[in-house]
């Protein structure tokens, strides 16, 4: 699961997301994102919905096909193309697999894992639990090392806990993916 940095915004990462699913036109999808309950941990204006398609179609991630319905006003439908698939692709694979404080691309790859295979999302979630579990023991002994010190602020050790913690619940919530994502394979 291991590459080089996705070139998406997180934005562009969820639009294609919903776009693999099925292609859809720019008011279908930001219907979508409203029903998602998305704005309720990440907030895109419609306008910037707009604008990421046409950024999107200009790299060439997405093609927009024209329809006429009866008296309806043409609507474009967004499908994705090859080059798209494969850089959402490496975008979900990396933000699965990476940690950052910045949890929000983890809640992206975590709503389209499945997308990618159940196989490959178990991988990739591997990677992320070895490397949070090798954070979390150099965390605890940077608070071990800063709790001997006399001169250190609380609150430098309470900065260092709270990522600690932070690192904790990353530790949990993707042990309890990978046993679901587990359970699953043997349940088929």
């Amino acid at each position: 699961c291991q590459g080089s940095k996705p070139m998406l915004t997180k934005t562009a990462t969820i639009i294609l997301g919903i776009i693999q699913k099925h292609p859809v036109n720019a008011y279908e999808l930001i219907k979508m994102l409203s029903r998602f309950q998305l704005k309720d941990w990440y907030d895109i204006a419609d306008s910037t919905v707009y604008a990421t398609l046409k950024s999107l179609e200009k790299k060439q991630y997405i093609t927009g096909r024209v329809q006429k319905d009866g008296n309806m006003p043409d609507k474009t439908v967004y499908s994705l193309t090859d080059a798209g698939t494969k850089e959402w692709n490496t975008a979900i694979k990396f933000f699965l697999t990476h940690f950052d404080y910045d949890l929000i691309p983890f809640m992206i790859a975590s709503f389209f894992a499945e997308s990618i295979g159940v196989d490959e999302a178990i991988k990739c979630l591997e990677e992320r639990l070895d490397y949070l579990k090798k954070n979390s023991k150099g965390l605890t002994r940077q608070i071990e090392e800063l709790e001997l010190e006399k001169d250190i602020p609380y609150y430098v050790i309470g900065n260092v806990q709270h990522n600690a913690l932070i690192v904790e619940t990353e530790i949990t919530v993707t042990q309890q993916m990978i046993a679901k994502y587990k359970s699953r394979l043997f349940d088929q």
